[in-house]
C-alpha cells in the first residue's frame, strides 16, 4: 500500500488502522466525534451556517489511508493537491511552509530592473494620462507571471486541509478554491502573499496614481460548500506599515485575505482571526456580476475576530450574508475606513455582534454604503452597550442613508451567544491553534 506520506513514518498496519478509523467515525459532526481526535476526519455540523445547506460540507473526511498526506514543504503541499485527481483527500500541514522561500528575485525576468522601472514611469516623465507600457513594464509583467505560477495552489473537490498543532500554516501562498465543491480549511496560520511586482497605474486614484497588487490568501471562486474554520489570516511579517512609498503612494504589495467571488455559494467562515490587513474580505467582486452572482454568494460569518482591519469585514455584493457573534476591534491610532460594506443588491443580516472601538472612532463608520441595499443590523453592541448601527450611521453620515430590512431571516445558525459575552468567548477561542 502506498500511503503517500512524505513527513514522518507510517507503517502498513498504521495505514490500515487509519482507514478503519475513518469507517468507524464516518461523517460525524465536530461536537459528536468519538475515538481518537483527528481534525482531518471532522466535518461541518448540522445547521452551522450556509455551508451546512443541502449535502453539507465534509471535505476529505472519507479519504482512505492512501490519500492522507502530511507535508512540510510547499512542493509537497502542491503535489498532494494534484495527486490522484478526484479522490477525497486529507492534507495535514506540519509547520509553516513557505511558498516564496527563495525570495522575490527568483521570479524576476532577465533584464527587469526596479530602479529603471521607477525612472521610466516617474510621473514627472510619464505623466498621468496613459497606463504604463514599454520594456520594463513587459519585464515586470513577465516576472509577475512567474510568481503567479509559483505561489498559487489549486484545491480540488472533497479536500480537507488542516494544520498540525499550534504552529502550522502557509507563508506567501495563495489557496485557490476554484470551481469545486466540498472543501474544508482548518487550523492554519495564513500569512498574506506579498506581490513581488506591483504595477504602477498613473491613471488610478483620480489620476494621482496608485500601486496595484495581486494575490489573495484564500480565494473561493465559483465553488460551493466550503468551510473555513479556526484559521489565523494576517499580513504577518510584512504589515502595510513596513511598506515603502514611491511617487508619493504606498508601494502596496497586498490584496485580500479571503475573497468569495464569481458565483461561489454556501460558505461558512467561523472562529477565524483576521488581523492587521487593509482589504480584508470581499464577497462578490463586481457590481456588474449580477448574471453570475444573483441568488448565490450565500455566506455565514460567525465567531470571527477582526482586529487592525482597515476595511471590508466584509464588503458584500448580491449575497445573503449572515454575520453574527463576531468581534470587531478597532484600536487607537490605527487606520480605519469601515467595517461592513453595503454593495450592489446585497442582503446583509448582521446581528448579535460585538464591537470594541477606541475613543474617537466613529460608530457611524462601522457601516459603509456603496449602493442602495437594505440590511438588517440588530442586537449589536458597541463597547458593551446596545447600539442601533443603522440609526447611528444615518445620523453621523446623512449623505449615505441606509434602509433597514434585509428581506430574509437566517435559519442555519448554531447557538447565538449574548453579544455582551462575545468578546471573551471569541478572543479566547478564535484563530489557529485554539481548536478544542
Amino acid at each position: 500500500m502506498n500511503t503517500q506520506i512524505w513527513h514522518g513514518h507510517v507503517t502498513r498496519r498504521a495505514a490500515v488502522l487509519i482507514g478503519c478509523t475513518a469507517l468507524v467515525l464516518g461523517l460525524t459532526g465536530t461536537g459528536a466525534q468519538a475515538g481518537p481526535r483527528d481534525l482531518g476526519r471532522q466535518v461541518l455540523g448540522a445547521h452551522d451556517g450556509w455551508a451546512s445547506e443541502g449535502t453539507g460540507t465534509t471535505g476529505g473526511a472519507t479519504a482512505d489511508a492512501a490519500h492522507v498526506y502530511t507535508v512540510s514543504t510547499w512542493a509537497e503541499f502542491r503535489h498532494a493537491l494534484a495527486d490522484d485527481a478526484g479522490a477525497p483527500r486529507i492534507i495535514k500541514v506540519d509547520g509553516m511552509i513557505d511558498a516564496v522561500s527563495e525570495g522575490c528575485d527568483a521570479f524576476a525576468a532577465d533584464g527587469y530592473d526596479f530602479q529603471r522601472y521607477l525612472a521610466d514611469y516617474d510621473p514627472a516623465v510619464w505623466g498621468h494620462d496613459n497606463p504604463v507600457s514599454g520594456e520594463q513594464e513587459d519585464l515586470r509583467a513577465a516576472s509577475a507571471a512567474e510568481q503567479d505560477k509559483a505561489i498559487k495552489a489549486n484545491v480540488p473537490a472533497n479536500t480537507t486541509i488542516v494544520g498540525i498543532g499550534k504552529g502550522s500554516g502557509i507563508l506567501g501562498g495563495s489557496l485557490q478554491i476554484k470551481g469545486v465543491d466540498n472543501v474544508i480549511l482548518r487550523n492554519l496560520t495564513i500569512e498574506a502573499p506579498v506581490d513581488c511586482f506591483p504595477q504602477w497605474d498613473p491613471t488610478d486614484d483620480n489620476r494621482t496614481g496608485a500601486w496595484n497588487s495581486e494575490y489573495d490568501g484564500v480565494v473561493v471562486y465559483g465553488s460551493t460548500h466550503v468551510w473555513i474554520d479556526h484559521n489565523t489570516l494576517t499580513d504577518g511579517r510584512y504589515p502595510d506599515s513596513s511598506l515603502p512609498s514611491y511617487f508619493g503612494k504606498v508601494y502596496q504589495q497586498h490584496d485580500g485575505l479571503l475573497d468569495i467571488v464569481r458565483g461561489a455559494d454556501h460558505v461558512t467562515v467561523s472562529w477565524n482571526a483576521f488581523a492587521d490587513h487593509d482589504k480584508t474580505m470581499l464577497i462578490g467582486n463586481s457590481d456588474s456580476a449580477g448574471p453570475t452572482d444573483t441568488g448565490k454568494l450565500k455566506v455565514t460569518l460567525h465567531h470571527n475576530r477582526f482586529e487592525g482591519i482597515v476595511e471590508r469585514a466584509p464588503r458584500v455584493r448580491f449575497g445573503q450574508v449572515d454575520s453574527y457573534n463576531n468581534h470587531f476591534v478597532v484600536t487607537g491610532g490605527q487606520n480605519f475606513a469601515y467595517g461592513f460594506g453595503i454593495g450592489a443588491s446585497s442582503q446583509l443580516y448582521a446581528t448579535h455582534n460585538a464591537l470594541s472601538l477606541a475613543p474617537g472612532v466613529s460608530v457611524g463608520k462601522v457601516l459603509k454604503k456603496w449602493n442602495e441595499a437594505p440590511l438588517t443590523a440588530e442586537h449589536n453592541y458597541v463597547n458593551g452597550r446596545a447600539t442601533d448601527l443603522i440609526a447611528v450611521h444615518n445620523a453621523e453620515i446623512p449623505g449615505e442613508t441606509l434602509q433597514s430590512g434585509a428581506g430574509w431571516t437566517p435559519t442555519l445558525r448554531t447557538k447565538v451567544d449574548n453579544p455582551k459575552a462575545v468578546p471573551a468567548i471569541v478572543d479566547h477561542r478564535a484563530g489557529a491553534g485554539r481548536l478544542r
